[in-house]
């Protein structure tokens, strides 16, 4: 399958706060934008995917957003992985539409956590919540401190991700939060579930974004000149909670990452500029790890060298906290030569979803044009 299914049409709303709006609006403008972006009519779409919204999840979600995009799709559903939905469902189109399903699919999300319903962030861990374990946060404290004691690692690798993630999105006319920052900002900032500093964790935003996918042969037919070719794509499910997993410093993010390198026929030394799920620093650390560019434990070493472009829009830290797409749509910038923060000759980028607490995982690599 590689190559033979491409992104052609990319769109987002702005974000931050939308008070008063609904999330399938946003849903609708996204993929306005993304129609506009692939130069193709409304009516060519025959594959509406969902993720589903973190913070009210509903039945009949697709559905229902398919109704408001004026759409009766071959093809529609939503889904829940967490922030691994959006890969898993650009996987699923890909499949589907290299299946004779459909030939123009959305992949789509919006949400509005930030002025609406933030309780999805700070529910009760299960039976352990007698003891505290309240909110994603917790979680992702207890594999930082795993991840620091296995390796000594020091904290001035957890802030190389944020120092690097909030420089991109300063220099991002779009990012939610332009503030760059600095080592010693970071290392002062408080704590919010130690030893998770605040600059560790990512933003809450309202918004939504919209990739629009179809085959290379139709793309050409159809006339679209800016199409990225998808080259390969791998998901990886820990599922276990947090604290019956027998390793808390490695995840299935290796057998997602595996899965996309040999669909594309590429490694870790081919890839030019990454894009990694970074709600939290720790997991970007291991995901470059289990991505295969660093030894265990020499991720924050990696990242304070500047040895490979990441997260070039911001990500998660710095340009919107929703969950993935953005970071695909920046390698779709990035692929076409179009980015903000354009690394030069780029040829091949992966982009890395992650959902729950390390739970699921999804890996894309894309390639450039021609």
């Amino acid at each position: 399958m590689r190559g033979r299914t491409v992104i052609a049409g990319i769109g987002h709303t702005a974000y931050g706060k939308h008070p008063g709006r609904d999330r399938v609006s946003l849903i609708v403008e996204a993929v306005g934008n993304a129609l506009v972006d692939a130069g193709i009519e409304k009516s060519r779409l025959d594959g509406v995917l969902v993720k589903m919204a973190n913070s009210e999840p509903s039945f009949l979600y697709g559905q229902r957003v398919a109704e408001a995009l004026g759409l009766r799709p071959k093809l529609g559903c939503s889904l829940d992985q967490g922030g691994a939905a959006n890969i898993a469902l650009i996987s699923y189109a890909a499949m589907a539409i290299e299946a004779g399903m459909a030939e123009a699919v959305v992949v789509c999300y919006g949400d509005t956590p930030r002025t609406g319903s933030r309780a999805v962030f700070n529910r009760p861990r299960g039976d352990e919540a007698i003891y505290g374990w309240y909110s994603v946060a917790a979680g992702y404290g207890l594999i930082h401190q795993a991840y620091r004691h296995t390796y000594d690692a020091e904290e001035r690798g957890f802030g190389a991700v944020a120092v690097t993630c909030r420089a991109n999105g300063a220099r991002n006319p779009n990012a939610q939060l332009r503030k760059p920052l600095s080592m010693d900002e970071y290392l002062a900032s408080p704590w919010v579930v130690e030893p998770l500093r605040r600059d560790d964790c990512c933003l809450v935003s309202d918004g939504a974004a919209a990739v629009i996918m179809t085959s290379a042969k139709l793309a050409r037919e159809w006339g679209i000149r800016a199409l990225v070719p998808i080259l390969g794509f791998g998901q990886g499910q820990e599922s276990w909670d947090v604290q019956h997993r027998p390793d808390l410093t490695s995840t299935m993010a290796r057998a997602s990452a595996e899965t996309a390198y040999r669909m594309a026929g590429l490694g870790p030394s081919d890839i030019d500029v990454a894009q990694i799920y970074d709600c939290f620093t720790i997991a970007v650390l291991m995901t470059l790890e289990d991505y295969g560019f660093c030894k265990p434990g020499q991720a924050g070493p990696f990242c304070r060298e500047g040895a490979l472009p990441f997260n070039t829009s911001g990500g998660l830290l710095s340009e919107t906290g929703t969950p993935g797409l953005q970071l695909v749509i920046e390698g779709v910038r990035q692929m076409r030569g179009t980015a903000n923060l354009q690394v030069r000759n780029a040829r091949h980028c992966i982009v890395s979803n992650q959902g729950g607490t390390m739970q699921t995982h999804g890996t894309l690599i894309l390639g450039a044009p021609g």
